[in-house]
């Protein structure tokens, strides 16, 4: 018998990829879908052959429903927050997608509404489930290349009119900036591999001079991150570029280097070249790509046992406060401190 009714609140492309994942967990069940058009939700329903799933154009009214354990947030990001907060309150578990908050009064306040409510969550930062991140968390593990001194993730992802969400990705208000709406993901990568907290962010950021995009922030930003140990790490997150989906990882470490599924290591003695870690890389922006399996299995899994996942939004709040740093450094020429106040 399946334990947890899901719903889902937003129909775009990423909640097949939930739809798929939740349905496949032998614990879930897919019981509700939210639309601002009825007819619409009913459709994505059809469309997975979800016989007995519901269908709702109104968050509130899907959310008092008792069949609903989990809800996944699928709306566009200045929509994130607030919709996390009723789930939180109507006493649902929460899988939000990225980004949670797009102010530090959001994010704080969806932290606090999640905390009160003494219910599980979790951002949607899949690449933590990325074949290539477990390979390099293992090597880190082994300290195969000793303890990192300096690390770069960086987000290079042209976002333009070809693209499904461009039109309110490209404004302030919905898209947040180019950390916030994409760069997020490079900044959650960084701090998932260094395993240290930021103290401290230096940004700049600027756009072409056509823009032709006609993003309302810079489409282009990169962040200086200091540690609390001493490490340096850089994101760069670019939207604005003309190429193929690019995410790089490199991680320099006193007994060598790991760049993305290659590595170099004076543990192994007599080695002259990079060493190739067969793996599946993250080198799409297609979602059908990204592990959300593994995401919904985890939740689940920890929302049975009654643990809290690594990627809560507990531990969000603090991918997310380097990204309105960077913001803020970028904007006021100025280094930012962490924690933000």
């Amino acid at each position: 018998m399946r334990e947890l009714g899901v719903g889902l609140i937003g129909t775009g492309w990423v909640s097949n990829e939930y739809i798929k994942a939740f349905r496949k967990n032998v614990h879930c069940e897919v019981a509700a879908i939210c639309s601002r058009d009825r007819a619409r939700a009913a459709a994505k329903a059809a469309e997975h052959g979800l016989s007995g799933c519901a269908a709702f154009d109104d968050p509130a009214e899907m959310l008092r429903e008792e069949a609903i354990d989990i809800v996944a947030i699928c709306m566009p990001h200045d929509q994130h927050a607030e919709q996390g907060i009723a789930c939180a309150r109507a006493g649902k578990h929460v899988l939000v997608e990225k980004p949670v908050a797009l102010t530090l009064a959001g994010l704080r306040s969806l932290d606090q509404a999640i905390r009160a409510a003494g219910v599980k969550s979790i951002t949607s930062f899949v690449l933590r489930w990325n074949p290539m991140f477990a390979n390099i968390r293992a090597m880190l593990d082994q300290r195969l290349i000793g303890d990192v001194f300096y690390a770069e993730v960086d987000y290079f992802h042209g976002i333009g009119p070809w693209y499904a969400s461009w039109k309110w990705l490209i404004s302030r208000q919905t898209g947040g900036s180019s950390l916030l709406m994409a760069g997020c993901h490079a900044v959650d990568g960084l701090r998932w591999l260094m395993r240290d907290e930021a103290v401290e962010v230096t940004a700049y950021s600027n756009t072409s001079k056509s823009n032709p995009l006609q993003y309302e922030y810079d489409p282009n930003i990169v962040a200086i991150v200091r540690f609390a140990g001493g490490a340096m790490g850089k994101v760069a997150s670019l939207v604005e570029c003309r190429m193929p989906y690019t995410f790089t990882v490199q991680l320099f470490g006193e007994r060598g280097t790991i760049r993305n599924n290659q590595l170099f290591t004076t543990s192994w003695p007599g080695q002259n070249g990079w060493a190739t870690v067969p793996a599946v890389l993250p080198d799409s922006g297609d979602v059908t790509h990204h592990p959300f399996q593994a995401e919904a299995d985890h939740f689940v899994e920890c929302i049975l046992t009654g643990t809290e996942s690594h990627a809560s939004v507990a531990d969000t709040v603090k991918t997310h406060e380097i990204c309105l740093a960077a913001d803020l450094s970028a904007a006021e020429g100025r280094p930012v401190r962490l924690p933000l106040e």
